[in-house]
């Protein structure tokens, strides 16, 4: 069993583009979406699959129990063909070296846009890091932010109310 501990934010600015070293478009599928218990995920990046399962928070949005195993490709398709559209979401994945460290930046596609959410995974939960000046907002710990989430109601009136 891994441990993901991982921070949120918003970004404020496109510029996180230029120092990318590559980008990734993935499209994810959810068989659950609950926040409080767990999140159980497809996932198609390029030509691979994985099935996720990840359980609910802890520590203030930042700690979660995480479960991940490639699975055949034409397993996912399929699985995918079982999804309501509510429950998938597409997005573009950049990775953008700061400081030492890799922050995956997710543009979010289709009804999601122009949702930009970065995230940098930690050894350990008060784990210190330089924040790149394209940041915004932390939203680690608010629900609305989850992926699951984001599928099943859309942009958060977070976003909305901040963003105006």
């Amino acid at each position: 069993m891994g441990k993901e501990v991982e921070r949120k934010f918003l970004v404020r600015c496109d510029s996180f583009r230029n120092e990318a070293q590559c980008n990734v478009r993935i499209k994810q599928g959810y068989f659950s979406i609950s926040t409080a218990d767990c999140t159980i995920r497809i996932r198609i990046t390029n030509e691979q699959a994985w099935i996720t399962i990840k359980s609910a928070s802890t520590h203030h949005g930042v700690i979660r129990n995480e479960w991940e195993y490639p699975i055949p490709l034409n397993d996912a398709e399929a699985m995918f063909k079982t999804l309501p559209l509510n429950a998938v979401i597409e997005k573009v994945r950049y990775y953008v070296p700061y400081c030492g460290r890799m922050w995956e930046v997710d543009c979010f596609e289709g009804s999601l846009q122009p949702l930009i959410v970065a995230e940098i995974e930690l050894n350990h939960e008060h784990e210190t890091f330089e924040k790149p000046h394209w940041l915004g907002e932390e939203v680690t710990g608010m629900d609305e932010y989850y992926n699951a989430v984001l599928a099943s109601h859309g942009i958060p009136k977070h976003y909305i109310e901040t963003n105006k």
